[in-house]
């Protein structure tokens, strides 16, 4: 059993496989998953768990060197305060973009959350 951490064994790998550039999805419960991408479900019901407690922890598993989030994002403001609380400057580019980008991530992890644009793009970066 692992003593701290995301207890999540497929979020666990993807992150452990993870190398610089490499892009992890942060999802609502309606963006739709390219064919191919893996896809890590942890939606449980209607805004459970919430996209911003997954961004929470997955960006203290993670070295995040830059966010990618949809211009529309400004349309749903509790989240894109939150992000901006964390991240600060963020990447942006139309929701339809942003869902082409969607085929070059490693991973999609799916929230519960079921407000408009609560999507975003992890990049990882490196330690050193």
């Amino acid at each position: 059993m692992k003593r701290h951490g995301i207890l999540n064994s497929h979020l666990s790998k993807v992150f452990a496989d993870l190398g610089h550039t490499d892009t992890i999805v942060v999802a609502d419960a309606g963006l739709p998953v390219p064919d191919g991408v893996k896809k890590i479900d942890l939606s449980l019901k209607q805004g459970v768990p919430s996209f911003l407690d997954v961004v929470e922890v997955l960006k203290e598993e993670m070295v995040v060197e830059r966010v990618t989030v949809a211009e529309e994002m400004e349309q749903n403001p509790s989240v894109h305060e939150g992000m901006n609380e964390w991240f600060g400057e963020m990447d942006s580019l139309t929701h339809e973009a942003l869902k082409d980008q969607l085929k070059q991530a490693k991973a999609v992890v799916r929230t519960g959350e079921i407000t408009p644009y609560a999507n975003c793009i992890l990049h990882a970066g490196v330690t050193f």
